[in-house]
């Protein structure tokens, strides 16, 4: 099927479906910018070889800027005072044959603020967030592929919410130019797709320096960081002993409370440093949950800041040598405390993401199954720089029947 009739049941799926899913923003000439786009595709490779994504539709996060679409970061302000150039991460996916489906509905500026997402899988419970649209976008089939930002867990626990795959590469891989930033030294780009393979094309396509990887031998040596196991509800515990996965219990070297601090010091800081013009001429404009943060980032001064940035090294270097000197392929876990919560005034806790994301590894969520008919993921981890090898070893238990 050729990228104009693509286009056409892409529009006909999101006029039917997401006047009750609310994962895109609207859009009022979608199908005409689309069919023309679909149009200069068709008519630039002819009868030449594909790109990688040829006409695949893809959503983006509203937090990413986009030529021709506004930015709102799923905010009240004037999308004109947040405006700015098209992402590298964009320009990218169009080289690669890519059509830009539309913005997807992001928490205000990727904090706390839940849009109007609803989880496909049960409307009345949240998808997850900050990339609640880029996920249930994925999960509801209107597209193949969306991006979305992660500073905490909002790749993988929205992904897992949902019953998708999400990657989250590691800190930096995918260029982060053109992002309205909630944190910048955490805040990371991902992919949702609908199964590991669409994940990995979209990996190619996006991350610095791609070169696929293979992994040998038998099953890798897998670690769950045991003190991260007592957030999880009962139902979320259950899911993941029945993978029956043999698994070496390892203490992490801080706690999830000491992390969480010094991630709280480190976001809030930055945000306040992102937000330092535009909060003071349009703070009315703010939902609460975002203007308490930020006031929150303005109380911390930078001494606090430096030293909960030397912590954060001094983190990242112990689970480095914690790894290596353990042996230990992949660190697991369950990729949220459980499966979506009621309500949509929250998007879930990211607690599982924590000690991944303050180190900036790459790590990978695998639907597993459901729990009351809502799905739940198993969260793969791998250190820093080893995106490919995360994915080898996932394609592999995969096809060992994970």
């Amino acid at each position: 099927m050729e990228p104009t009739e693509l286009v056409e049941e892409l529009c006909a799926r999101i006029d039917r479906i997401d006047p009750l899913l609310h994962a895109f923003t609207p859009e009022p000439g979608r199908y005409r910018r689309l069919a023309a786009e679909a149009g200069e595709l068709e008519r630039a490779y002819g009868g030449e070889e594909h790109p990688p994504l040829y006409g695949v539709p893809v959503g983006i996060k509203d937090v990413i800027h986009v030529d021709g679409l506004p930015t709102h970061a799923g905010s009240a302000l004037p999308p004109g005072v947040l405006a700015g150039p098209e992402a590298t991460l964009v320009r990218r996916l169009r080289a690669a044959g890519a059509l830009i489906a539309g913005k997807t509905v992001t928490a205000e500026f990727a904090l706390d603020a839940p849009g109007p997402t609803r989880n496909p899988h049960h409307p009345a419970h949240t998808p997850g967030g900050s990339s609640s649209g880029s996920a249930a976008a994925v999960a509801a089939g209107l597209v193949p592929l969306a991006i979305g930002t992660q500073t905490v867990g909002s790749v993988i626990r929205p992904a897992a919410y949902c019953g998708v795959v999400g990657f989250r590469p590691t800190y930096g891989r995918i260029p982060t130019d053109g992002l309205i930033a909630a944190a910048p030294s955490l805040d990371t780009v991902g992919v949702f797709a609908p199964d590991l393979a669409g994940a990995e094309r979209a990996a190619a396509v996006l991350c610095d320096g791609w070169r696929p990887a293979v992994v040998t031998g038998l099953r890798p040596v897998l670690a769950v960081p045991v003190d991260y196991l007592t957030a999880v509800s009962p139902a979320g515990r259950d899911a993941f002993e029945r993978l029956g996965l043999t698994v070496r219990q390892i203490t992490l070297p801080w706690t999830p409370a000491e992390l969480a601090e010094d991630m709280r010091v480190i976001t809030r800081y930055e945000l306040a440093q992102v937000h330092r013009e535009l909060f003071p001429r349009f703070a009315n404009l703010y939902r609460p949950e975002t203007a308490s943060a930020i006031r929150h980032g303005q109380e911390i001064n930078p001494t606090a800041y430096a030293a909960a940035l030397r912590a954060r090294t001094r983190y990242r270097d112990h689970l480095a040598d914690l790894t290596t000197s353990e042996g230990i392929d992949l660190w697991v876990t369950p990729a949220a405390t459980g499966p979506a919560p009621l309500g949509l005034e929250n998007t879930g806790d990211a607690v599982m993401s924590l000690p991944w994301s303050h180190a900036g590894w790459p790590a990978l969520t695998l639907p597993t199954g459901t729990v009351d008919g809502l799905p739940v993921g198993l969260q793969l981890i791998t250190p820093a720089g080893t995106d490919e090898h995360l994915l080898a070893w996932a394609r592999t238990l995969h096809l060992q029947g994970l």
